[in-house]
């Protein structure tokens, strides 16, 4: 066993945590789309269905799942890299040529989106397989980081002198060449360590680690509420949020030193252990097989106390299809999470119709909370731990999906109190199914076949997008012509909208529970190793 691991794992996670912070181009589409428009003469029609086909991507994400048995995880990520470079480079360079039709876009938009796909993969089969027993919190604070995507790539085309004039390139050129660089960066991290346990000093880490999200998290919220009100400039905000965003690497750093010390130490006590004589060796061997009988009578007190371990269940190919906990788990999904991305995907457009003047500030509102909502399954996975409980992944999503549909029907009201308090709660709980549901998966199916199995599940998302997306539009444009106009204003334009959704987020939350009533017994009381002392006093 090595003598202490815990710096090697560590480095992946933060391989992870800066992979997924840059993993989300897709998220700035709304901020260069109307340009785009206008650049390329389409319609609001063709411009939905761009914002689909980065969604449509996903619907072949299960390539990268299959490539990540057989390929080695750094080559994946470069992969993934490598599609968002040309999907978006491409877009990039011929932006302004006629040459560049619509079906172009179309497809390098969705290529664009598969490979987000790829390099989540890697994030998630990082964090399930080099954290043994912390992987859910692990999966919960990589994720979190997804969440700020948007605002890294929105303050880097801030900082960027010159380019204002040409939003759309700016982001295009961002999206392509920004996950290029980081994946160069990370790619010497992206390795499954061989640890047989964590080091104590995994506690102290997390709790650092979630002291540094926090302020990130803050960080990132006051540059959304605006720089002129707070006096930081552009670059000033970049700057504290790299250094933020760069901090965490300090903490494998901190565990390497004192990996060092440990050996200098070790290596010490063998050299004095070896000069000692037989006598001690003696005595040594018997303490190991002491530790092996305390490990038979910890393993008989389980037994007495009734704590079942949860069985070692793998479902993989066609027989995940024919899993009826695959098909509740694939529509809860989608009538929960999926449904919030749609909802925040048209935010712009529903804070338009309110007649609200600061739309930014209800986008910023949303993406805060979601952030927070992603972070929010790791402090209750780890203090969970700690008490030697493990919290169902599915009773967590359906307890979220019971406030979202009750924000939906909030939203009927016409205050924009209610629009913010909604939005709020919606975001939250968004944020934190998504981050919940990659270790659903490996929860219910096992994770020998994560990679392929979580990237079907998450193709409900360009099958809601495209089912509610145009569900929305369809609605808002009947509303639209009824008036006479082309835009709809007021409440009415998603009153029967957000009743709809309302009432099928409550459908998701019944098809979840029904989910958690059939898988409980796989989750509960986590087996807890006692001391020999006891042990021996016990028998």
């Amino acid at each position: 066993m090595p003598s202490s691991p815990s710096s090697a794992h560590w480095l992946s996670l933060i391989g992870s945590i800066w992979l997924q912070t840059i993993n989300g181009p897709n998220s700035d589409f709304p901020v260069y789309s109307s340009q785009l428009k206008e650049l390329k003469n389409i319609s609001q029609v063709q411009l939905n269905f761009l914002a689909f086909a980065s969604d449509a991507g996903k619907l072949f994400g299960w390539f990268s799942g299959v490539a990540a048995l057989y390929l080695p995880l750094w080559l994946v990520a470069f992969v993934g890299a490598a599609f968002g470079l040309v999907g978006y480079g491409i877009q990039y360079m011929f932006l302004d040529s006629a040459g560049l039709r619509y079906w172009h876009l179309f497809v390098l938009t969705a290529l664009a989106g598969n490979g987000i796909c790829w390099i989540n993969t890697v994030c998630y089969l990082l964090c399930i397989n080099n954290f043994a027993s912390s992987s859910r919190v692990a999966v919960s604070l990589a994720t979190s980081y997804l969440g700020l995507s948007a605002k890294v790539y929105s303050s880097l085309a801030e900082t960027f002198p010159g380019m204002a004039n040409s939003k759309a390139r700016t982001y295009l050129l961002l999206n392509a060449v920004v996950p290029v660089f980081v994946t160069v960066v990370v790619a010497p991290s992206l390795r499954v360590f061989d640890l047989k346990s964590e080091a104590s000093s995994s506690d102290a880490a997390f709790l650092a680690m979630f002291a540094i999200t926090l302020a990130t998290g803050a960080c990132a919220v006051v540059g959304s509420i605006g720089s002129t009100s707070n006096g930081l400039s552009s670059k000033e905000h970049m700057a504290s949020l790299a250094v933020l965003l760069a901090t965490p690497i300090l903490i494998p750093v901190a565990l390497k030193i004192r990996e060092t010390l440990t050996k200098i130490r070790q290596a010490k006590r063998e050299n004095r252990i070896h000069d000692l004589g037989t006598d001690d060796s003696v005595s040594v061997e018997s303490v190991v097989v002491i530790d092996v009988a305390a490990d038979a009578d910890t393993d008989a007190k389980e037994e007495a106390d009734g704590v079942v371990k949860k069985p070692e269940v793998e479902v993989g190919g066609l027989r995940l299809l024919r899993s009826p906990d695959f098909w509740l788990y694939f529509f809860s999904y989608m009538f929960s999470g999926t449904l919030g991305l749609v909802f925040l995907n048209n935010l712009g457009q529903i804070a338009e119709s309110r007649g609200l003047a600061q739309t930014s500030t209800l986008v910023s509102l949303s993406s805060s909370f979601g952030f927070f909502g992603r972070l929010l399954p790791a402090f209750m996975d780890y203090y969970s731990k700690k008490s030697g409980y493990s919290i169902s992944r599915t009773g967590s999503m359906a307890t979220l999906m019971a406030p979202m549909a009750g924000a939906f029907f909030l939203l009927l009201n016409q205050r924009d109190f209610f629009l913010y308090l909604g939005t709020a709660v919606i975001g939250t709980c968004t944020g934190a199914i998504t981050s919940v549901a990659v270790s659903a998966t490996s929860e219910l199916f096992g994770p020998k076949n994560f990679g392929v199995n979580h990237n079907v599940v998450v193709a409900n998302i360009p099958v809601g997008s495209l089912c509610f997306g145009y569900f929305a539009a369809f609605l808002y444009q009947r509303e639209a012509s009824a008036r006479g106009t082309l835009t709809c204003s007021g409440a009415g334009c998603y009153r029967d909208t957000f009743a709809v959704w309302g009432s099928t987020c409550a459908v998701g939350t019944l098809l979840c529970s029904v989910l958690y009533a059939r898988s409980r017994n796989f989750a509960g009381r986590l087996p807890v190793r006692i001391p020999s002392c006891l042990a021996r006093l016990i028998s």
